[in-house]
């Protein structure tokens, strides 16, 4: 942000006209984000020439002060303050009189005693989490401190903010008995692990003006997260960059002028690591930012110089908890972990069962971890698992696949599984899997599954245990709720046949306690007992149709998820469009050979004979075999199998992606439209035919 009225149109004069408070930088990267109106009507409002009284009485309260400044040779650097409370006062709604120097050896001393000078500020209570930014210039400076003028005040979110308390150890305005300062142009072994083993560091940046020599203004701000956060390769660092505020008052600087400065406390020791270099922004998403838990894009800073002070605060800060928005975050290391562990993602790979729970009287959760020391990868809320399991009495090893019902941000997955009377997997993972077995697996699949960060309002409608993705789906929903400050609203309904065969109940009423509602649960069951109370123990009895709709809902603009049984899913996709809403916001994940049967593209599964070749050769090349193939024969996949082939299946009807086969030459159509996506040299086998004009279909089997 810029402190001067008079460059960019860029703040608020004292005729209160209001102008963009945003300079060109700030303004381009909320553009590109997609933020750029909202953030200026947001800025219009909380960005201000002046300090709240709120914000006055904050920075009095204060022990330390976070500052950026920028050095005579055009370098920024951040830096910290310590004082006693009270060192910092409000005389006017513009003014801030700070009684404290710069530590000794620190290049913010040049700054104080300059007047005129551009400073960025930030206000921070580490044991409430709260901060506030102020961006301004000295006015006045003497022996006992400065005056500083306000040229902007605004809040700050307490997101990536560790909970410390303080503890002094020597007196305020002294350096320790064991203080030294050592410049350097490279990262030494210590100073990369102050720098590996961080959770938080400062950093200030600065925006110089077109037509004078003089800063036209410094800003300073908080990075935050859990330790491993910043990389550390030789002289260079980079940086995730999370979500926030979407003012962009950092990387807005960095684009128009591309230095940055940053402090690293040793909280424990009182070392400070400053560094000042230059920045380069990586805001498109590369697969290794893309495998960092949390990250929207990253920038890098590479060192030009830097300072250490060794035992230069006069306290330390006690770690008390995490930001529960840190937690959320991941590391580099576990990021070059997942990249590494995608390299392997379709092959099988063995969990652990370390929990298993009862969620009803028929469905059982299964928790796994890798038994390897590889990363979990990362899921979609919706996607489904592939099973590998060998019963005792079978054959061969069978193939399954079956949605996960924990969220995405766990450090595992979670099954949930009903127990059918017919379903020989099924019984197997209920009467004989113990803690300790172990399964094979493939990485997550399926289109089937959530964007949390839409506005619009969702319905998730579940029959049985269809609740299994819909409990990952208002899990994830949440927690990313938490994370971005605003919950998609959400209304889950559940189809039951009892109450005890009614699983995540609980789970889903203690989401609606904690989102206030933002996220609402409404059970059916279709045969409670005499002591279920409706409206206690259940909200509604019966079928689910077209006028049940009509009472729960408002009938607005919503996206509506479905997953169920065939019969339930058709039933409720029907009444919905009854109601006149647009088939394509209605998303369905079915069961088996489940598939359906829409309005408007009713696909069938027939096969498509004018879309099949008349005659053709198929060749599997690793089995040595060959045979040929007429119009309406059997899939490949069957072909296979008569020849004593066993590739993996489990739906046969192209959903689940478990047969996914390497094609080497000629081309395939397919009798059912698959679900699963394949890459461009790969087949479903299980409804794959070869294709009209296609003489050879040569397969890696």
């Amino acid at each position: 942000m810029s402190n001067n009225n008079a460059n960019h149109g860029s703040n608020q004069n004292n005729n209160s006209e209001v102008l963009s408070p945003f300079h060109y930088g700030e303004q381009e990267l909320q553009t590109r984000a997609g933020k750029r109106e909202k953030m200026e009507n947001f800025g219009r409002k909380t960005v201000r020439s002046f300090m709240p009284d709120q914000h006055r009485e904050f920075y009095s309260q204060l022990p330390f002060l976070i500052m950026g400044s920028v050095d005579n040779n055009g370098w920024p650097w951040a830096s910290i303050i310590p004082g006693k409370i009270g060192f910092i006062q409000s005389s006017t709604p513009t003014t801030l009189n700070i009684k404290a120097q710069a530590i000794k050896g620190d290049p913010l001393d040049e700054s104080l005693k300059r007047t005129g000078a551009h400073l960025g500020l930030l206000g921070i209570e580490l044991n409430t989490r709260r901060r506030n930014r102020v961006n301004g210039q000295v006015i006045e400076s003497n022996k006992e401190g400065v005056t500083f003028e306000v040229g902007q005040s605004f809040g700050n979110c307490p997101q990536y903010i560790q909970n410390r308390s303080i503890d002094y150890i020597h007196e305020i305005g002294e350096v320790g008995p064991n203080y030294e300062k050592h410049c350097f142009t490279s990262l030494d072994d210590a100073s990369s692990s102050l720098i590996k083993n961080a959770d938080t560091f400062f950093v200030s940046s600065f925006i110089p003006a077109k037509d004078r020599p003089e800063m036209e203004g410094v800003d300073v701000s908080h990075r935050g997260g859990r330790p491993g956060f910043v990389k550390i390769e030789g002289n260079t660092l980079t940086v995730p960059d999370y979500p926030g505020n979407n003012l962009f008052n950092t990387l807005g600087n960095f684009l128009v002028n591309p230095k940055g400065g940053l402090i690293f406390i040793d909280f424990i020791t009182g070392d400070l690591l400053m560094l000042t270099g230059t920045v380069e922004l990586l805001w498109d998403v590369n697969d290794d930012i893309a495998a960092f838990k949390g990250a929207e894009r990253a920038w890098k800073f590479t060192l030009h110089h830097g300072i250490k002070l060794k035992d230069a605060l006069p306290f330390i800060a006690i770690l008390g908890e995490f930001s529960p928005n840190s937690l959320m975050t991941g590391n580099w290391e576990e990021a070059s972990a997942i990249r590494l562990a995608q390299q392997k993602q379709n092959e099988w790979r063995s969990f652990t069962l370390f929990k298993i729970e009862d969620e009803s009287n028929n469905i059982r959760s299964f928790y796994l971890k890798p038994s390897d020391t590889g990363a979990l990868l990362p899921f979609e809320a919706g996607q489904y698992l592939t099973l590998k399991v060998t019963p005792a009495d079978a054959k061969k090893s069978l193939i399954r696949t079956y949605t996960i019902s924990s969220a995405p941000n766990e450090a595992y997955y979670r099954i949930s599984v009903k127990k059918e009377d017919e379903g020989t997997v099924s019984q197997y993972l209920h009467n004989h899997l113990q803690q300790g077995d172990v399964i094979e697996i493939k990485a997550a699949k399926g289109n089937f599954y959530i964007n949390p960060l839409e506005k619009r309002p969702a319905v998730l409608i579940a029959g049985g245990v269809g609740i299994t993705p819909m409990m990952s789906m208002a899990s994830h929903v949440y927690n990313e709720g938490l994370r971005m400050r605003q919950i998609r609203p959400l209304t889950i309904i559940h189809a039951s046949r009892t109450a005890d065969s009614r699983a995540f109940s609980a789970e889903f009423k203690k989401l609606e306690k904690i989102s206030n509602s933002q996220i609402r649960y409404i059970s059916f069951l279709s045969k409670p007992s005499g002591n279920e109370k409706a409206g206690i123990d259940f909200n509604g009895s019966g079928r689910i149709d077209a006028q049940t709709y009509k009472q729960i809902l408002s009938l607005d603009d919503y996206d509506f998820f479905l997953c169920g049984s065939a019969g339930f899913i058709q039933s409720q996709y029907n009444a919905l469009i009854e109601l006149g809403v647009s088939d394509n916001k209605v998303f369905a994940e079915a069961f088996g050979l489940a598939s359906l049967q829409r309005q408007q593209f009713i696909q069938s599964t027939e096969p498509q004979q004018s879309l099949e070749a008349s005659e053709s050769i198929i060749k599997f090349t690793k089995s040595k075999f060959e045979q040929s193939w007429s119009q309406g024969e059997k899939t490949l996949l069957e072909i296979a199998e008569d020849h004593g082939l066993t590739p993996e299946f489990s739906c046969r009807n192209g959903n689940c992606g478990a047969c996914v086969t390497k094609i080497t030459s000629g081309e395939v159509t397919y009798r059912a439209k698959p679900i699963a996506n394949v890459k461009d040299n790969e087949v479903l086998i299980c409804c794959a035919v070869p294709a009209k004009g296609c003489n050879i279909v040569e397969l890696d089997l």
